[in-house]
């Protein structure tokens, strides 16, 4: 049987009964033109570069900011067992509250010393009336002394230090100190500044390399070693990433130089927090108001200089200005200041910062008692109104104990992330994880239409936060300095 004939296939792919493809055209340059993806992707180096020396040299700064604001999210439980005795009483079922003038009387009587600066009567059943008095000898003169006293007898149950609106007692007033300055005073609040400065851009950071290494991630489930590490540093890090940012932003508020400028900002376009005017005179000016958002943490509760207008003719008393604040719905918890002089006005204002916020605020005519102003919460700026939230809910007040368990949670998670960071640091450089690190000049790879605008940001933002500029300035010069170093030396300029 004759063999059958080889049939021969063209090394092209083509079929034998094809017609002949046409020649395919070549392109000049087979590589991807670069887009806007691979701008981005340029500045991914320079990003993890950044993350790698803020998240090592900042890092001792963010850590104590952590561990101070984890004892004082705990502050709050902590302050009401500390102090029962006297912010507590017994209700009986008979119970009747005194007068206010009554109670301050007896906290008159028991400290006769300083001058009334504010009265808080009691905010609900079982808890006591606190006088607050100014110029008290051994007494800071940024905080108040508090008498507490039982509303239902005006038996005077203590008196303590009390620190800003928020009502701070000693203990509360000493971690607020640490978290704040080191208890270092003035000085020592560069160090929380300098640490909300970066915190933003360590979480922002490394955001965007976590988004980065998604794909890269599942592969690492389940792997040991320093990659584990990494994928849970990145974890921890893009679910709490929202959360630092939140305590950077609202943090920055109260620094020196940061909190300045956005009180400048805030002001050149009327969105500053308003006060009532105290006076009872035509044109007056603002006066005890209130201290603003900022008080209770970094900034004095407000200390007028006392009851003086008893003094200068009728003054209808403490009960009736109460009344009258009533009856404009200002309910508890309230805080009644007196007049500073014959031509001032009685404040009564509301002080709870808890969800809902309670923030009204009334002038009362010490003569007759007549509401000579009222400045409602729902009129403040948008600004004013953000501010105050973020505020409180930075300091964990806003909502409750929620709020404080939150704190606590992004304080263990930053705590966390920062042992992780410095576990990949020393792992690394004892050589068994991870490679090589991104070397130095990471820059030089970035488009100029790319870098030019992000040089102009940095120079925006480091004058408006000038400790994140200047720090960031002093990265940049080490960075370069070690490279020069390490390039006449012969050696590979990375990190």
């Amino acid at each position: 049987m004759p063999a059958e004939p080889t049939v021969l296939v063209p090394d092209d792919g083509q079929q034998p009964d094809e017609p002949p493809k046409p020649p395919q055209e070549e392109t000049a340059d087979p590589r991807p033109v670069a887009g806007p993806r691979s701008a981005l992707a340029s500045l991914r180096p320079l990003v993890l570069r950044l993350h790698f020396y803020a998240g090592l040299l900042i890092a001792p700064f963010l850590l104590v900011a952590a561990t101070t604001g984890l004892l004082y999210a705990g502050s709050y439980q902590v302050e009401k067992y500390v102090y029962a005795d006297e912010l507590r009483v017994p209700v009986g079922d008979d119970a009747a509250e005194l007068p206010l003038t009554r109670q301050v009387a007896a906290a008159r009587k028991a400290h006769p010393e300083g001058t009334i600066s504010a009265v808080r009567p009691s905010p609900e059943e079982g808890a006591t009336t606190r006088v607050l008095l100014s110029g008290v000898p051994g007494v800071d003169p940024d905080h108040t002394l508090a008498v507490f006293v039982n509303p239902y007898t005006a038996e005077v149950r203590g008196a303590l230090e009390q620190y800003g609106a928020s009502g701070a007692l000693p203990l509360r007033t000493w971690i607020d100190g640490l978290h704040r300055d080191l208890q270092l005073g003035e000085p020592g609040r560069l160090y929380s500044e300098l640490a909300a400065s970066w915190l933003w851009v360590i979480a922002g950071g490394g955001l965007v390399l976590w988004f980065g290494r998604r794909r890269a991630r599942r592969k690492l489930r389940g792997t040991k070693g320093g990659r584990r590490t990494l994928a849970l540093h990145g974890s921890v890090g893009a679910w709490a990433a929202a959360g630092l940012v939140f305590l950077s932003a609202t943090g920055l508020t109260w620094s020196t130089y940061a909190g300045q400028s956005i009180s400048d900002l805030r002001e050149a376009i009327g969105q500053t927090t308003p006060t009532v005017t105290a006076s009872v005179t035509p044109g007056g000016d603002p006066g005890a108001g209130g201290a603003g958002e900022h008080a209770g943490h970094g900034a004095s509760g407000g200390t007028g200089t006392g009851a003086q207008a008893g003094k200068a003719g009728a003054d209808v008393g403490l009960d009736a200005v109460l009344k009258s604040a009533r009856g404009q719905g200002l309910s508890n918890p309230v805080e009644i200041v007196p007049p500073a002089d014959a031509s001032s006005a009685y404040v009564v204002k509301q002080v709870q910062r808890s969800w809902p916020e309670k923030q009204d605020s009334v002038a009362v005519n010490p003569a007759d008692g007549q509401v000579t102003e009222v400045l409602r919460f729902d009129d403040y700026p948008v600004l004013a109104k953000l501010s105050r939230w973020g505020i409180d809910a930075h300091s964990g007040s806003l909502f409750g104990l929620v709020n404080q368990i939150a704190l606590a949670a992004l304080a263990v998670a930053l705590i966390l992330l920062i042992v992780l960071g410095y576990r990949m640091w020393w792992r690394r450089g004892r050589g068994n994880s991870f490679g090589q690190p991104m070397a130095r000049g990471a820059w030089q790879d970035v488009p100029a239409y790319v870098l030019v605008p992000l040089l102009a940001m940095i120079a925006v933002l480091g004058y408006f936060v000038p400790l994140l500029g200047i720090s960031l300035a002093a990265f940049l010069a080490v960075d370069v300095v070690l490279g020069e170093i390490a390039y006449r030396r012969g050696r590979r300029t990375y990190a």
